[in-house]
């Protein structure tokens, strides 16, 4: 079974010498508390500018340094490409999303990146944006961010050829883009229409607390992307806030200028009313509701707050469902906007408390 690891997101950093020494400086403590008798793979978070900082000599560096430390690199985090932490990030983490040429460029980079850490006949993945943010994401422009999608599988299929590594593209749907339900995720795969030797590069980053939010259920989930013929490259396991009643007002002290919080409202019918931000959820007072869910990556082992519970139960059923070969990365970088009660003990501590938590989910 492939161990348990963590995204590096979790680590403030943008310059290259930055990211380094967060990974190097934190990574390093939790792989002896989690996996201390074999390599650990880490989740790495690499920015735009990262990525045009290190070069080849920088990159084999850190890849002897990492691995003197028992660390290895199997997926690469690319979704948000500029600054993640301590600045108002909201809408502007799909920035640039796939109708910009650097966005092509940008994942790349980390491709031949991962394609020189890997070791022969190893395959890995790279997340990125659901094509773009819905809000201001013009139809017209649809057709000029599947090219740059298909250009990009065609360079990926032919790094494989020339390198023998396999990198897929992992396409995360994520609240408030153009791809936010399995069912919109499976009708991309079928839009791409790109040749079957390219769409082997192409899969789908699963994130269990953006699809918790959409109340999806975890096992039809799963079968919908396997009747589609969709590969899960990597898993980001979080969770999200889950209010019973209809005045999500209780959760006002979620609100923080950073991160987008989207909102997704269930009505007694049934019917999900999606709101971009806590903010306007609020703001909407609106009638009929039965339920609430929160976009805030929550730590995995909290299921209870004062005012809420969580979609812990989610995690629950859907761990021991993926594949033991599939990376599991717990992903909470919501670190530095946690309420102060939630941080019951100190980062490092937090990170292997919920890979532990991971670890014993998952078995059945």
């Amino acid at each position: 079974m492939e161990p348990t690891t963590y995204c590096t997101n979790i680590h403030p950093g943008e310059s290259w010498e930055e990211i380094r020494s967060g990974v190097l400086g934190h990574a390093p403590a939790v792989a002896a508390a989690v996996c201390p008798d074999r390599p650990f793979p880490v989740g790495l978070r690499l920015s735009g500018r990262a990525s045009l900082e290190i070069d080849d000599a920088a990159a084999r560096t850190f890849a002897d340094e990492a691995a003197s430390l028992g660390l290895t690199f199997r997926t690469i985090n690319g979704f948000p490409y500029g600054r993640f932490h301590h600045t108002p990030v909201k809408e502007s983490v799909y920035l640039p999303d796939w109708r910009d040429p650097e966005r092509a460029a940008y994942t790349l980079r980390l491709a031949r990146l991962l394609a020189a850490w890997l070791a022969e006949g190893e395959s890995g993945s790279i997340s990125t944006v659901p094509i773009g943010f819905r809000q201001g994401f013009p139809d017209a422009a649809l057709p000029a961010a599947y090219a740059a999608i298909r250009r990009t599988l065609a360079a990926l299929a032919g790094l494989y050829e020339t390198t023998g590594r396999r990198i897929r593209l992992a396409v995360e749907a994520e609240p408030g883009c153009l791809i936010e339900t399995t069912a919109q995720m499976a009708a991309f795969f079928a839009a791409v229409d790109a040749p079957p030797a390219h769409m082997d590069h192409l899969c789908v980053c699963y994130d269990c607390c953006h699809q918790a939010l959409q109340y999806e259920d975890p096992v039809a989930s799963l079968a919908l992307l396997a009747k589609n013929s969709i590969a899960v490259g990597h898993v980001q396991v979080s969770s999200a806030l889950h209010y019973d009643g209809a005045d999500v007002s209780r959760l006002a002290r979620f609100v923080e200028p950073v991160y987008l919080h989207q909102a997704v409202a269930r009505l007694h019918d049934g019917t999900l009313c999606r709101f971009d931000d806590l903010p306007q959820a609020i703001s909407a007072r609106l009638d009929g509701v039965a339920s609430w869910r929160v976009h805030f990556h929550l730590p995995i082992f909290v299921s209870q707050l004062p005012e809420c519970t969580t979609t812990q139960p989610f995690l629950r059923t859907i761990l021991p469902l993926f594949a033991p070969s599939i990376p599991l990365e717990v992903e909470t970088y919501t670190w530095s906007v946690l309420p102060a009660e939630l941080k019951t003990q100190g980062l490092t501590q937090s990170i292997i408390r919920e890979i532990a938590w991971v670890e014993a989910a998952r078995r059945p």
